[in-house]
């Protein structure tokens, strides 16, 4: 449903008309007609914000709504075009309030999975961000990460790249950029190139380390990650033992802090005790050893994380491998079934899901009916 349909159809189920909508969201009513109409389809997002408060609806919602699928290289495409700033700028001003506003209503769709919805909703906050000029770098560098973050996650490598870079330029402080060159480490690693993940971390994790004693949640949780991306990394690049001396230092930040710092409103900060032992399990498991996987996951009590944490789904994914690779396929399905619950736009697009799922298949003479949905829903071919 376009943004025409849609408000038309949000407005009239609240009983308002497009004068009373004018009223109570403080958007013209010249405006509102146009965006009904079709001849408007680019207006801010800040716009749509006070529409959708007026409208007692999310943002997302009033611009598009659609079932968990895995998005193509072409539905990113506007996201692109907008991060190399191919789309032109609407005479409306936008805020620099505004477009912090906008964006911290957007933080659930990042830390939800919601894709398809971030799809629809960046590319116009990204042109509104890139309009306000250097009093908006602040704001800027902060979207840039996530939206660098998002673009990982979803493979699309040479956008990210250029979205973290531009996010470390803007930033203007220590920590933040930090948190930039950690999402950048994993990408790097994504791409293959654990050297260069190895070098980045090890030089930023040198650079910011903090005194224990007097360091903050922020600065403990910044170090931490670093020394986490170099423990994945060097696991990777068959140097267990700088793997496992960078998880001992990482562990000790976390037990520094005492529990799972959460940062309101800025999940990727999220770190503590239970994000180490997450990551010694992922390494044991890069390490080809699933028993030990298992033995670790019956001590991490995942049910006190979020359901949406990514941490934790992909932690839940080397749980199902591990219980593969034992030959234990029921329970790794199971486990499948668990993270579908939970995170469904998340599960369905992941390779690393798949690949699990093609392996439960590959072993079994026959698939349960269950399974054979499950197949369908993260489109596997068989």
């Amino acid at each position: 449903m376009d943004l025409s349909k849609q408000l038309q159809s949000v407005r009239k189920r609240r009983g308002l008309t497009q004068r009373e909508l004018a009223e109570l969201s403080g958007v013209s009513l010249s405006l509102i007609r146009k965006l009904e109409q079709g001849e408007r389809d680019d207006t801010r997002l800040e716009t749509l914000r006070k529409l959708a408060k007026a409208l007692q609806v999310s943002t997302a919602d009033l611009i598009t709504s659609v079932e968990p699928e895995e998005l193509s290289s072409e539905d990113w495409v506007p996201l692109r075009d907008a991060l190399f700033k191919k789309t032109r700028q609407t005479a409306e001003a936008p805020t620099v309030n505004g477009v912090r506003q906008a964006l911290m209503a957007s933080m659930p769709l990042f830390s939800n999975d919601r894709y398809s919805e971030l799809a629809r909703v960046l590319p116009p906050l990204l042109r509104d961000a890139d309009a306000l000029g250097i009093e908006g770098r602040g704001v800027r560098a902060r979207l840039l990460h996530h939206v660098g973050w998002l673009l990982t996650q979803t493979r699309q490598f040479e956008a990210a790249d250029a979205a973290l870079r531009r996010a470390l330029d803007e930033s203007s402080d220590r920590l933040d950029a930090a948190a930039v060159v950690n999402t950048r480490c994993w990408l790097l690693m994504r791409q293959a190139d654990v050297g260069g993940a190895v070098n980045l971390a090890t030089r930023w994790a040198d650079e910011i380390e903090p005194r224990i004693s007097r360091a903050t949640m922020a600065e403990l949780s910044a170090w931490g990650w670093l020394l986490i991306r170099l423990s994945t990394a060097a696991v990777r690049n068959n140097a267990p033992g700088d793997a496992e001396d960078a998880l001992r230092l990482a562990r000790s930040s976390a037990v520094a802090m005492g529990a799972e710092y959460s940062p309101d409103g800025d999940f990727l900060r999220a770190f503590g005790p239970l994000t180490v032992a997450m990551k010694r399990a992922e390494n044991a498991m890069v390490e080809d050893r699933p028993d030990q996987v298992i033995t670790m996951a019956e001590k991490i009590p995942v049910r006190d994380l979020r359901p949406t944490s990514n941490n934790r789904n992909r932690h839940l994914l080397d749980v199902a491998k591990a219980r593969v690779q034992l030959r234990q396929y029921a329970q790794a399905f199971d486990v499948l079934q668990g993270v579908r619950h939970s995170a469904p736009e998340w599960i369905v697009n992941q390779r690393y899901a798949r690949d699990i799922m093609r392996a439960i298949v590959a072993k079994r003479r026959t698939l349960s009916p269950e399974m054979r949905e499950f197949a369908g829903f993260v489109r596997l071919d068989f």
